[in-house]
């Protein structure tokens, strides 16, 4: 499979689609912190009157709920966890002239494709939920970028742009995840533009 030194290096958000598509999957985590800060309160709660406190319920809600946030923001700015001591270091044609375990702007664009797509394998509402908007986000920027458009604001060109293949691709998931084969096919359909 061949793909672009931009399409490596180029950093997209996570998408942003319509409210409806997503609702289960947004409502989740949501739905985890509140059971994890109702227990949380029950057992500050439990433990403050057994020792004779008296709290403000709030305090404590929002106590707990600061906690949270400040404990997913450093989990999110944490710096990734150094390779394993034991690790068995990769062979090359010369050996010790590059560090394999350094952490860099093109290994972190590879996994982020890399990742979803084994996760993603054999599990069609995965790669509907995770590859395809990603795939949508590209086409949309290679056309923005190259012709002014995107699928949304000119459908109809955009829709002879990209071909009717990578067209019906993008807009209607398939029944299941495509073949490697089929995703190189996508990738350099994509580059042409």
């Amino acid at each position: 499979m061949s793909t672009s030194i931009d399409d490596l290096l180029s950093f997209a958000e996570e998408p942003v689609g319509e409210p409806g598509d997503e609702r289960p999957a947004r409502l989740r985590p949501v739905l985890r912190t509140l059971a994890v800060t109702a227990a949380i309160v029950v057992v500050l709660l439990v433990g403050l009157r057994a020792v004779g406190l008296q709290v403000s319920l709030w305090i404590i809600v929002a106590g707990v709920l600061a906690v949270l946030a400040v404990r997913r923001v450093t989990a999110a700015l944490s710096p990734p966890p150094p390779p394993r001591a034991g690790a068995r270091a990769p062979a090359g044609e010369e050996p010790g002239t590059w560090n394999w375990a350094a952490r860099d702007a093109l290994r972190a664009a590879i996994n982020g494709w890399e990742r979803p797509l084994d996760w993603c394998a054999g599990n069609r509402e995965r790669f509907a939920e995770r590859v395809l908007p990603r795939l949508g986000e590209l086409a949309d920027e290679r056309l923005r970028q190259k012709h002014g458009i995107t699928r949304e604001s000119d459908p109809a060109r955009a829709r002879t742009l990209l071909g009717e293949p990578l067209w019906t691709f993008l807009g209607t998931p398939s029944r299941r995840p495509p073949s490697p084969r089929d995703l190189a096919v996508i990738v350099a359909e994509l580059e042409k533009l």
